[in-house]
């Protein structure tokens, strides 16, 4: 049973398999994609409910452009569709929708689209709603990185006061916990190059549902796995 008084701060979800739950039902790529969205707004509805101050979603990866070009723009039609579908509801929620990754290289009706998300949320003080699109986590550190470096170069910044806190500030993640609870669906047991600095302390819960099978009782299962566990941080 849940223990509503130790709900994670912050959840990351690896939404994977879409396209094996597509291909199961002798469906197009693109039927799995609708029905990962449908998945994701149930997620985030509950996310909200419970309390979780901070979601975020592995939306497009930087080595998701590799896919066909009919997939990749298919994913971006239901991207614009879901924020302008959803984003009164949200807005009325009180989320507040924030993006991870340089999607400023998405086709420019989604980055409209997106931007409309932002504007429109940025006051909210609910839970925030973080999308990862064009995200990747090595091209994010590389990114923290040069930014630091730049800032040493300058003067505006000496080489002693790079620390943990540093980097962490330098990320698309900063000012933000990191995440409690990683959780990805489809039986896959790896990251995918999401979130690699932040989730050094997460805990992780992999889950054998496809993403569009995966609903609110099983988020609500494995946040009582989480909370079953005795985190340590290196300690004893």
């Amino acid at each position: 049973m849940l223990d509503f008084a130790r709900i994670p701060a912050h959840v990351a979800l690896v939404m994977d398999g879409n396209g094996r739950w597509a291909a199961k039902r002798g469906l197009p790529r693109l039927s799995g994609h609708n029905a990962g969205m449908a998945a994701m707004k149930k997620i985030v509805e509950r996310a909200s409910q419970l309390g979780v101050r901070h979601l975020t979603v592995y939306a497009f990866s930087t080595e998701n452009w590799k896919r066909g070009g009919d997939e990749v723009s298919g994913i971006f039609r239901l991207l614009i569709l879901y924020v302008d579908r959803e984003l009164a509801e949200l807005h009325g929620n009180n989320v507040k929708v924030h993006i991870l990754g340089d999607y400023g290289k998405l086709p420019p009706d989604a980055v409209a689209s997106l931007e409309k998300s932002l504007e429109t949320t940025k006051g909210n003080t609910g839970m925030q709603f973080n999308i990862a699109l064009n995200y990747g986590s090595r091209l994010e550190i590389l990114r923290g990185a040069r930014a630091l470096a730049e800032k040493v170069a300058s003067g505006r910044m000496d080489a002693d006061g790079i620390d943990e806190a540093a980097m962490s500030d330098s990320l698309y993640t900063a000012g933000m916990p990191d995440p409690d609870l990683v959780i990805r669906t489809s039986g896959e047991r790896r990251l995918s190059n999401f979130l690699l600095w932040q989730s050094a302390y997460s805990e992780f819960v992999f889950s054998d549902a496809l993403w569009p099978d995966f609903g609110p009782d099983e988020f609500d299962r494995a946040i009582e796995e989480y909370q079953g566990r005795a985190r340590r941080f290196g300690g004893r």
